[in-house]
Order: C-alpha cells, then structure tokens, then sequence
C-alpha cells in the first residue's frame, strides 16, 4: 500500500470535515435570510463550532506521532540511552520518527566516545598530579621532617618544643599531601584488587568524616578488567562524597556482590535523600563513568530519607 504523505493526511482530515458541513448545508432543512434571523445565526455559529471541534479532534488524531516526538525531544537524557519512540507504519511520520531514533543513537555513540576521551584525559592529569605529589612534595616535605628532627635533637629545650610543634604539623600535613595522593591515584587498586581498594576506601572515609560505614562484600566476585574496576572505584568513592558532603549521612552501607552476569556495587546512605534536585556534576559524572563501560547506574530514594545508588556492571571477564 503507498505510504499516505503527511499533507495529503492534513488535507483528507479538513476535506471530511468540510464534505461533512457541505452535505448537512444541502441536505438539511435550514435556510438562511436576509436579514439574517437570530435562531439561523445561531445554527449557523453552532454548525461552525461543531465543524472546528471535529476538526481538531481529528487532526489531534492525525498528528498524536508528532506530539510523541516533541515530547521525547524535551525530555530525552544522552545519560539514559536506549529511550525510541516505536515506528508504526511506513507514512511521513514513521519516516520522521526512524530518523530521530536513529539520530538519538548516533548522538548516544558519540556522547560516549567523547566522555571516554575526557574521562581517559582526567584520569591521566590525576595520574600525573598524584606523581608530582609524591615524588616532589612528599619527598621535600619528608627532608623538611628530617632536618626539624635533627634541629629539635640539637637545639636547646625552650626551643625544642617550639621546633617538635612544626615538625608534627609538618608531619599532619604530609599525612595529607599522601591522602590527596591516595584519592587521585588509588595504588592499592592495582596492588590487591577492586575488593580491598574499596574497604580501605570505605575505612578512610570512616575516619576522616565520622560515617559509620558497613561493608558487605561478595568473597565470589569475577575479576575485571582495569578500566571496569576503575569505573567502579570512582562511583564508589564519589557515593560516599556525595553521603558525608551533602547527604549529611550518619550511616553508610557499601556492598559489592554477583548478580546474574552483573557484579553490583551498591552504596546506601540515611542522609537527606535526593529528592527532586536538578542532578550535579558528581552524579552526571558517576552516569558518564557508567556508560564507558556498558554499566548502569540507578539512584533511587531509601524509605522516607536516604538514598541507594546501584551500579551493576557486566561481568565480562579480565583479559590477560
């Protein structure tokens, strides 16, 4: 059957319609006078009202696919793939709804193209940060402890206190330089694996902010690749920012565990809860990291406070 083109479907609607008044013009027992009477004009302005209302309710018809198409338009997330409006039929509209599928798709590629670009580059500067803190900072700082305790050793005692002072505040703030290092470049990943670099980043977090932080860790757990374990060190990490920074959280709920084909990462909090705030830069970047590795990443609300953040991750297995 040949595809009926949008301007003839606008065109078969208005035609109905005006056949429809023409055939009730004819064949009804109405007349019109000159002047015109009161009740002719009022059947006159009543056929008319009667004719704009079929009007729109079957151009409403005609039309509904545009209206789903505006709609998606609105509201469509580049951070929530996979959302298509179905194809029906093979007219205009059909044509006009494959080819915003089909542009939402390309759009999708090369949003995640481009978000794996910048995140490899933003891990890289992390890298190269971590490196120049260690290597520059820590050790200037580790000579400056020496010194002070080679001076504190040798100096006087009114003067001794004084330089035992610096030296601890030095000390704290080497502590702190080696935290920023820990954060930016999380070497225990590499060393002993996704599963141990998250509990010392849960006990840090514990520490340093006073969450109560509970671990809950599947001892069967695939290993993953570099980049997949990344991701979901990062998520992890950026949950329990969001929990002590803006949730103000008291208690915290870390778990890693196998799902069907997926290893899940899940962080509860009893904070605040999401609510219907606009999304951050931390979340929106947590969704970015979810999509560079085919992960999908679900924030939902906890009970009346709090809020669950879920990763599930496809357990696609280590290459060697």
């Amino acid at each position: 059957m040949t595809p009926v083109s949008l301007y003839w479907r606008i065109f078969g609607l208005n035609a109905v319609v005006l056949g429809a008044a023409t055939a009730l013009l004819l064949w009804a027992p109405v007349t019109v006078s000159v002047p015109v009477l009161l009740t002719e004009a009022v059947i006159l302005v009543g056929g008319m009202a009667v004719m704009l209302v079929a009007n729109a309710a079957l151009l409403r018809v005609g039309l509904a696919p545009l209206d789903r198409v505006t709609r998606l338009m609105t509201t469509v997330d580049l951070l929530r793939p996979g959302q298509r409006l179905p194809v029906r039929g093979s007219d205009e509209i059909s044509e006009l709804v494959s080819a915003f599928n089909a542009m939402l798709e390309r759009l999708e590629k090369e949003r995640a193209a481009s978000s794996a670009r910048a995140l490899l580059a933003q891990e890289a500067e992390r890298r190269r940060i971590a490196v120049e803190l260690h290597d520059e900072v820590g050790q200037s700082m580790t000579a400056i402890l020496l010194a002070l305790k080679q001076a504190a050793d040798e100096a006087p005692d009114p003067l001794r206190g004084e330089l035992r002072q610096v030296q601890e505040i030095t000390r704290e703030s080497l502590d702190e330089v080696r935290r920023l290092v820990r954060r930016l470049r999380p070497g225990v990943l590499d060393d002993l694996g996704l599963v141990s670099a998250v509990a010392s980043l849960a006990t840090e977090f514990a520490t340093h902010t006073g969450l109560r932080v509970k671990r809950s860790f599947d001892p069967d757990l695939p290993t993953l690749d570099n980049s997949t374990e990344l991701v979901i060190y990062r998520v992890a990490q950026e949950s329990l920012t969001n929990a002590a920074r803006h949730a103000e959280a008291r208690n915290v709920k870390v778990s890693l565990y196998r799902e069907d084909d997926h290893v899940v990462l899940e962080v509860s909090d009893d904070g605040r809860g999401i609510g219907a705030a606009r999304e951050g830069a931390g979340i929106r970047g947590m969704r970015e990291r979810a999509l560079l590795i085919g992960a999908t990443l679900d924030i939902t609300p906890v009970t009346r406070t709090g809020t669950r953040i879920r990763l599930a991750v496809p357990a696609v297995r280590k290459q060697s």
